[in-house]
Formats: structure tokens, sequence, C-alpha cells
């Protein structure tokens, strides 16, 4: 009889468990998505509705351009690192991809700054200066990519 309790009791357990999780699923598919979602920088620069227009015309090319971008200097710097590594490394090769990735990097670089310098033509001073306060604490507090591979 104890047994046959025990038993009882842990399918009641199981299922009160089952039930539980099936309820979390349930609760985060269902919940309302601006709690999920995180605040967008048009928000938290609470952007005026030309503003928001004039910023998405002058952000959809940069993130594509910027993308193309990382993109080269990603392939640049996966074929550096096969010369360094190789089992023969080629210092002309090493050179060629070093140089090119530091031309990418300065193309990129212009492109970050004409950008923020078009942004900051359609912000005003409060907006200017929460974004400027974003981006000095985004940069100050983000490790490299290599800092973190070699940190783990």
């Amino acid at each position: 009889m104890n047994y046959r309790k025990s038993l009882n009791w842990l399918l009641a357990a199981s299922l009160a468990l089952n039930l539980g999780m099936l309820s979390a699923v349930a609760w985060q598919q269902w919940r309302p998505q601006a709690d999920a979602a995180p605040q967008q920088l048009t928000d938290m620069l609470a952007l005026d509705a030309t503003q928001r227009q004039q910023w998405e015309a002058l952000e959809q090319p940069f993130l594509q351009d910027l993308s193309r971008n990382w993109e080269q200097i990603r392939q640049h710097r996966e074929a550096l690192v096969q010369a360094i590594l190789a089992p023969t490394p080629d210092p002309a090769a090493i050179e060629r991809e070093q140089a090119r990735i530091a031309e990418l990097q300065t193309a990129q670089q212009q492109r970050v700054i004409a950008q923020l310098a078009a942004e900051r033509e359609l912000l005003n001073d409060t907006q200017r200066a929460k974004l400027l306060a974003l981006l000095l604490s985004r940069y100050s507090a983000e490790p490299t990519q290599e800092e973190q591979l070699h940190n783990k």
C-alpha cells in the first residue's frame, strides 16, 4: 500500500511539474512582445516621426554597407590567420592580408564617422547627449573578440 501511495504521489508531482513547464512555455509565447523586445535606439533617443523617417533612410544603406565591409574583413582575417599559422608562414601573404585589413578598417571607420555626422544633423542637443553617452558606455564596456577568446 505504501508503494502504491508513493507511486501516486510521484505521478501527481510529475504531472504538476509538466503542467508548470507547459504553462511557462505558453506564457513565454503569449506574453506581450513589448515586454520581451529590447528598446530600439530610435525609442531611446525619443525621435519624432520626421526624425525617425530620416533615421531609417540613413540607417538601412549604412547597415548594409557595414555588413559587407565586416564580411570582407572577416575573410581577410581568416586568410591572415591561415598565413600566420601555416606550416611555412609566408611573410608576403601576411603583409598583404594585414594591409588589406587595415584598408578595410579605415574605410569602415570613415563610413561610421560619416554616419554619425549625418545622425548628428537630425538630432537635437538632448538626443545627441543620449547617443554620445550610449556609444561611450558601449565602447568602454565591450571587450574585443580577441580579448574574449584569450580570457576564457
